[in-house]
This record gives C-alpha cells, structure tokens and sequence, in this order.
C-alpha cells in the first residue's frame, strides 16, 4: 500500500467534508473564520491532510478556484485515502468511491446524496502522476465519481483498467462515463425516440473565426443546421461563455471576448412554453427510473437555478411544487419511451440529466453526466416540498447501492 493511503490512524480532526461546508455557504455564512482556522491548522502540522482538504473547499466556495485546486493538490500529495463515517449507527454497506482532482463539478456529488445515510464513505483521490495503490479499505461497493471532461479522459481511460474485474461490484463503470462529452452524449443519442438533442461538434478556433467573418456556413460545420447557433467553450461550466449567435457578426464580436482555442457548437432549440416562458428540469436517472431534483421557469433561455428567480416568485414555486408532486405521473410518463433510450444507451446507473420539453412535446437534452450537484439545501419555509422529492432521489441511490452489492461479480 502507498505510503498516502492509510488515514485512519493520523491524530487530526476528522474531515468536514463538502456537505456540510456547502450547506454553511449557501445559507451566506461568512466562511473566512472557518478558512483562516483551517490555515492555522495546516501551518502548525503540515501533515494534517483534513485541514488541507477542508481548506480547498472552503477557497471554492469563497470563489478563489485556482487557489483552491492547488491545496487540493497538496492534500492529495499528503494522502489520497479520506473518510466520512456513515452519520446513521445501524449497520450499514461500505462504500469506496474513487475521486478526481478538480472543482465542485469534477465528481458525483456523492457525499449530498448519501447525507444522513447509513453509508460509510471511503474517499480515494487517483491522479495519474500518483502512485495507485495495491490494496484499499475493504468495501462492499464501489462507485467511479470522476467526471468527464478533456483532462480526466486518460484518468477514465486508466480507471478503466483498474476496475476490470474488481471483486466487488462496480457502479459508473469508466469507459461509459468517458462517453459523457457533450458530443459523445450527442452521438450516443441519435436516433432515440421522443428526443431531440440538435446535433453537436467540437471545432476549433480557426473554423468558429472562418464562420465569424463569412469564409464558411453554420452548413459547413453542422449538415442541414443554420443561425442561431449556441457556442461554448469545451470544459466550461454553468453557462459560463455559452451564447446565441443570430449571424456571423455576433461570432466575430464573441471571439473578440472569448480566448479559448476549442468549443462546442449546435443549433439553438427554441423551447419557451406558449406562456413565452423557458422550463428547464434537472433529473437524476438512477437505475433507469427518473426523479425531479429542481425545475426551474425562466424569461432567459439560458438558465440556472440560482438565478431563475425562483426566490423571488411564489407563482414559480407552486409550479416546481406541482411539478415535483406530479413528476410520475406526468413528466417521467411521458418522456418513458426517451429516458429508457438514455438508460439504455449510456450503460450507466447513475447519471444527472438537464433538459427541457419541445413544442412537439420531445425530450430536450442540454447536458448528461455524472457530476450534476444534487442537494436538499433550500430553505424548507420558502421550498417546504423540496425536501420529501429529494429523499425520493437519496433513497432510490440507497436502494441502487443495496442491489449492488447483491449483484454476483463474476471473474
């Protein structure tokens, strides 16, 4: 065993962890104490890994990313193996999930889906410049958390070897989460019934600069497609640099702002309500069945939760309240036929999905992966049937967890 696996033994204070640094944030508690005495901590003892940890996720979530990834890197330099005992005492299942390096979007956000739970959690941060291990706690499960995204391919692609006959059962097996890329959910895709996911190509630099200044067609680049398209760049996140572009002119100006060298384009789908209003719903698909995790209506097609207003409007909470109560009956009754496509071809247990509802009443995909953030955090006075729809998702993983280990592993 690598020198940094072993962490139970370290006199330190057990580890936060994300959830309950998140849960302080996004109720606006001032986390620079928390971040100024876990500071103090890894000065005085620089082996205490916990304090690093705890440290990077408190830069985080005080927007200081580049700070943030690089104690995180230090912690994992320290040790790679951290845990979080299960909070419930009743005897439970042993769960070691294998983690990536990155941000708050680079892994399954498994520590709000197993809150409260009778799951005790063994943590293992892999990079490829570190020394793997040859043995690790024992488990009953194990789950790959790592997200997809350009860097981490020859991570997944490395995984995918160190899981192959794993002798416990295995969820979220690499080589499908390798697939995840918007263009590979694109190709995976075609074809599927009830579902519109418009076709998407990554490009680079030159060929989005040669449409900018009218050297070349949108039908150049995407077979039968024109104005308006969307663009972002390829690793961006949360909208960030995603735009319509109505003709070239506006290619040539979002050029003039955006520096990166290779991006992802695809036609813009038009799927405002007949209200004129946008929908967009977050569905977690955990064993082929679908659960409602936030709605969110908008007057903006690009939308985010946060800022959809949804504080602010008691008319949009009783829809996402309606929404939430009637999601079996109504939403994952009609979208069945496409989210068993997804289910089936994606190969995957556990997978986030945001979409929206065409006019023609088809399956909208905007993104699928494994790494959308899940969580009951919301004020329960102003979002009080949040709570009961998200334990539907916290229970159905629990369950997904339990069938796994029931599952013969055969090798």
């Amino acid at each position: 065993m690598s020198d940094n696996i072993g962490s139970a033994a370290h006199p330190f204070p057990p580890l936060i962890g994300v959830a309950p640094l998140m849960r302080r944030a996004f109720l606006n508690e001032d986390l620079k104490p928390l971040g100024a005495e876990l500071l103090a901590r890894a000065q005085a003892n620089p082996a205490d890994a916990h304090a690093y940890l705890d440290f990077s996720t408190v830069l985080q979530l005080t927007n200081n990313r580049e700070s943030a990834l690089a104690v995180q890197a230090q912690a994992i330099e320290l040790q790679a193996l951290y845990s979080l005992p299960a909070r419930q005492s009743a005897p439970g299942l042993r769960l070691l999930v294998i983690m990536g390096l990155g941000d708050l979007m680079s892994n399954t956000p498994i520590e709000f889906l197993l809150e409260d739970s009778d799951v005790s959690l063994d943590m293992l941060y892999l990079t490829l410049e570190s020394a793997w291990p040859e043995t690790v706690p024992d488990h009953d499960v194990m789950m790959v958390a790592v997200a997809e995204s350009a860097d981490n391919q020859p991570l997944l692609q490395r995984l995918a070897g160190f899981v192959a006959n794993w002798p416990r059962p295995v969820i979220n097996l690499p080589e499908y989460i390798a697939v995840l890329s918007r263009d590979g959910v694109c190709a995976a895709l075609q074809n599927s019934p009830n579902l519109d996911m418009p076709i998407t190509v990554r490009i680079e630099r030159a060929a989005l600069q040669a449409l900018g200044a009218g050297a070349t067609t949108v039908g150049a680049l995407l077979p039968q497609d024109d104005f308006p398209l969307i663009v972002r760049p390829i690793g961006s996140h949360a909208g960030q640099n995603l735009e319509k572009m109505m003709h070239c002119d506006d290619v040539a100006d979002y050029l003039a702002r955006v520096d990166a060298e290779q991006f992802y384009v695809s036609r813009f789908v038009d799927y405002r309500s007949a209200d004129g209003l946008f929908r967009k719903y977050r569905i977690a698909l955990i064993e082929g069945r679908s659960f409602v995790c936030h709605f969110a209506v908008s007057a903006h097609w690009m939308i985010h939760y946060l800022n959809a207003g949804m504080d602010a409007s008691a008319e949009k909470r009783a829809e996402e309240a309606a929404c939430m109560a009637n999601f079996d009956a109504e939403f994952a009754l009609r979208h069945a036929p496409a989210l068993h496509a997804i289910y089936q071809r994606m190969g995957l247990p556990y997978l986030g999905i945001d979409c929206a509802e065409t006019s023609a009443g088809d399956l909208l995909i905007f993104e699928i992966d494994n790494a959308m953030v899940v969580h009951a955090m919301d004020d329960e006075h102003m979002y009080p049937y949040k709570k009961p729809a998200m334990q539907k998702v916290f229970t159905a993983f629990r369950q997904m967890l339990e069938n796994a280990r029931h599952t013969t592993v055969v090798g």
